[in-house]
């Protein structure tokens, strides 16, 4: 007999969620080791396979960027983009990560930044500070995924990693850029996931191909 797998997050409860862009249904998950919420939410019917696949975001929490708007980053932007795509669809789930700082937390992210304003690139102020590039794990998404009767997503990313956790979690996937005009502020941050993370931004692969 084979043995069930052991579950990693819990269902808390559910309700609506008006936002500027459409009133979303939120669910509330918990992860069983940590505690930590895990927020998804879902708009229209995600179970009707007689439609194309739903639009799907791994947002991973960024405080500085996602409520105080930080330039260090593109957090806020594609987290805005996303949602406003999920609604023109009117179909889609923005599943909300507790993934600050790439999995390393917000004191330590702060830390980093530190370490950033003398020149360090994100990389490597983590590994200076002893932590992993990037420490998430998407086992617990992916497992939300599930439970929502998700089978077939378009995942809105620029990460290979996304992708490859969704499609190794048995769920078929198909890339949709996630892609946001760099500022002077953040595009040495962006370079850097582009050229040593594989972060695919077009801006940068035009850089690189002299086009």
């Amino acid at each position: 007999m084979k043995q069930q797998r052991e579950r990693l997050v819990s269902y808390i409860t559910e309700t609506h969620l008006p936002t500027a862009e459409a009133t979303f249904r939120l669910r509330h998950y918990q992860e069983i080791e940590t505690g930590l919420p895990y927020l998804a939410l879902t708009l229209g019917d995600l179970r009707n396979e007689q439609l194309r696949p739903p639009l799907l975001r791994l947002h991973s929490a960024c405080m500085t960027g996602d409520i105080f708007g930080s330039q260090r980053c593109d957090c806020q932007a594609q987290l805005h983009t996303a949602l406003h795509a999920i609604a023109s669809e009117k179909r889609g789930v923005l599943l909300y990560l507790p993934q600050e700082g790439r999995g390393i937390g917000l004191a330590a992210k702060l830390q980093a930044y530190v370490l950033q304003d003398q020149g360090y690139d994100t990389l490597e102020a983590n590994e200076k500070l002893g932590y992993p590039v990037d420490a998430r794990s998407y086992d617990s998404a992916v497992e939300i995924l599930h439970d929502l009767g998700l089978r077939q997503v378009r995942l809105l990313t620029n990460n290979p990693r996304k992708l490859q956790a969704v499609a190794e979690g048995g769920i078929g996937v198909e890339r949709v850029p996630l892609e946001i005009l760099p500022t002077s502020t953040n595009a040495f941050y962006l370079r850097t996931k582009h050229q040593q993370m594989g972060h695919m931004l077009s801006i940068f692969a035009a850089e690189e191909t002299g086009l």
